[in-house]
C-alpha cells in the first residue's frame, strides 16, 4: 500500500468568519504539515497530527490575501486554534478511513477530537491530481468554534477540508 506525506499530498482546512464584527475578521486557509496517507486502489487511510496545523493566509472573496496577516497574527491564530479549539494535548491526532469511493464521491469515517463520524465528500481526478473535499460542522465532533469579543467575532461551525494527492 503506497504511503504519502506532505511531499506528495496536501491537506488544507478552510474556515469562514461570521458575527457582528466579521468585517474585521478573516476567512482562513490553514494547512496540515504532518500526516501520512495510505492508499491502494480506491481505499484511503490517513492519520493527521493536529498540532501541525499552520495558518497559510487569509482569504478574501475566495482568493488568497497574503498581505492581510502579520507573522504575529498567524502565531496567535495558531495558538488559539491548537490549544483552545482543537485541544491538541488531549487529541493529538485525527484519523480518516474511506469506506466507499466512486468516481465523484468518497465516504469515510473521520475520528476528530475523540469523536468518530461518517462523512461524504466530493472526489475529483484531473491532470494527475486526485482531490477530495469534505464539509462538516465542528460541533458534530465536540469542537466549540472559535469566538471572541463576547461572540461578536466568531468562526462559522462549518469547515472545508481539501485533500489533494499527486500521482
Amino acid at each position: 500500500m503506497p504511503r504519502l506525506d506532505s511531499s506528495k499530498a496536501e491537506v488544507l482546512v478552510f474556515t469562514f468568519k461570521e458575527g457582528l464584527l466579521s468585517a474585521v475578521a478573516h476567512d482562513l486557509k490553514l494547512q496540515l504539515t504532518r500526516f501520512t496517507l495510505d492508499h491502494e486502489a480506491e481505499r484511503y487511510a490517513a492519520e493527521f497530527e493536529a498540532g501541525s496545523l499552520r495558518v497559510v493566509t487569509a482569504v478574501k472573496d475566495g482568493r488568497d490575501d497574503p498581505s492581510t496577516l502579520s507573522a504575529s497574527m498567524k502565531a496567535d491564530i495558531e495558538k488559539n486554534t491548537l490549544s483552545d479549539v482543537l485541544e491538541v494535548r488531549k487529541h493529538p491526532t485525527a484519523r480518516f478511513e474511506s469506506v466507499r469511493t466512486t468516481d465523484t464521491q468518497m465516504e469515510g469515517r473521520l475520528t476528530l477530537h475523540g469523536v468518530t463520524k461518517t462523512l461524504t465528500g466530493s472526489l475529483q481526478k484531473s491532470a494527475g491530481v486526485t482531490t477530495a473535499e469534505f464539509r462538516f460542522d465542528q460541533r458534530d465532533f465536540g469542537i466549540k468554534p472559535f469566538s471572541a469579543m463576547l461572540g461578536t467575532l466568531k468562526i462559522k461551525p462549518e469547515v472545508l477540508v481539501r485533500v489533494s494527492l499527486r500521482d
